[in-house]
């Protein structure tokens, strides 16, 4: 498969399509807008009509359209009423009616459509490469190089404001990355399918990493690895290489779901309460009709000088004349 120059093309536009996509994705997530990649796929349909229709490159018009759309989203999403939800729901469709009206216009047939739709990773010429490369490279840069501060907006803009950042620049900056990295996903697995790229491996790492930094990497290191078996796949097996990234990424969340479920449940058995914890209320003896002690059956946890013990929901501690039920 290596011999071939337009494989290992291919390869290196689908390792960092697989890196640049999930780590956008994971921000995207966070704000709850996972379904914005999609959206932005629409706009670029657009992008791609114009593009043929003025002889331009259609990668740079998709490009230009998407950040314009991306910028849009994120002003009306600002906004943050029933009327802005209409108005993503037109931008979007329009979009990607715009885009078969204009790829018709311009003589496009569904052939050449579809090679943007859905992705065509192994006629990636030359020229395709090194915009992938600069692209996705910026991308994964900006997204691991701004983590605490796009992370600080994502999980709460309001403390993210009182600490002194430009809440609305990093919101502007984090939908252009999705933009970009539309652009960057479409000859890999098309403008219809990316945001899976974006957020399934996300959701997978999600399953079984614990902080947000663990689950970023893990997304990537998923999304790449998703990417490269899916290209090595599709070409001993000839099917269509983005169907096939977006599968076997849907096939490890279901592989990560069972573990990431044993996983928590485990935890949730070893440290079922917080580890420090204070009285809630008080207990009678009288109306604790249950006797705690080595040999009462119920979990003992060491909290400070005593014993806490697990029973009903709660931990129960013995003080004096009555429980404590924390």
């Amino acid at each position: 498969m290596l011999s071939y120059d337009f494989m290992q093309r291919a390869l290196l536009a689908a390792m960092l399509t697989g890196l640049a996509a999930p780590a956008v994705g994971t921000y995207l997530v966070q704000r709850r807008l996972a379904l914005m990649g999609d959206g932005v796929g629409h706009i670029a349909v657009t992008g791609v009509g114009l593009g043929l229709l003025t002889g331009w490159a259609p990668p740079l018009t998709a490009i230009i359209v998407a950040i314009i759309g991306a910028v849009l989203i994120e002003l009306i999403r600002e906004k943050g009423n029933t009327s802005g939800d209409v108005a993503l729901a037109l931008l979007f469709y329009g979009g990607i009616a715009g885009g078969v009206l204009v790829v018709g216009l311009a003589g496009g047939s569904a052939a050449t459509l579809n090679t943007y739709l859905f992705g065509s990773v192994t006629t990636v010429s030359p020229a395709d490469v090194w915009v992938v490369v600069m692209l996705a490279v910026t991308v994964i840069a900006l997204s691991v190089g701004l983590l605490p501060q796009l992370f600080a907006v994502c999980q709460d803009e309001e403390f993210a404001h009182v600490t002194g950042l430009n809440v609305r620049a990093y919101n502007v900056l984090s939908s252009v990355m999705a933009a970009v990295t539309v652009t960057v996903a479409m000859r890999t697995v098309g403008l219809l399918l990316v945001s899976a790229l974006m957020v399934v491996p996300v959701a997978t790492a999600q399953q079984v990493a614990r902080g947000f930094r663990t689950t970023l990497y893990a997304a990537m290191l998923l999304g790449m690895l998703a990417c490269l078996a899916g290209v090595t796949t599709s070409y001993y097996i000839d099917v269509a290489p983005g169907a096939t990234i977006v599968l076997l990424a849907l096939g490890g969340f279901v592989c990560a779901w069972p573990i990431g479920a044993l996983i928590r449940h485990r935890l949730r058995i070893s440290a079922p309460f917080a580890p420090i914890g204070h009285p809630g209320h008080e207990v009678s003896s009288e109306l604790h009709a249950h006797d705690h002690g080595e040999d009462c059956g119920h979990r003992g946890v060491l909290h400070g000088d005593h014993i806490d013990y697990v029973h009903d929901g709660h931990r129960h501690a013995a003080h004096h004349d009555h429980y404590d039920e924390h």
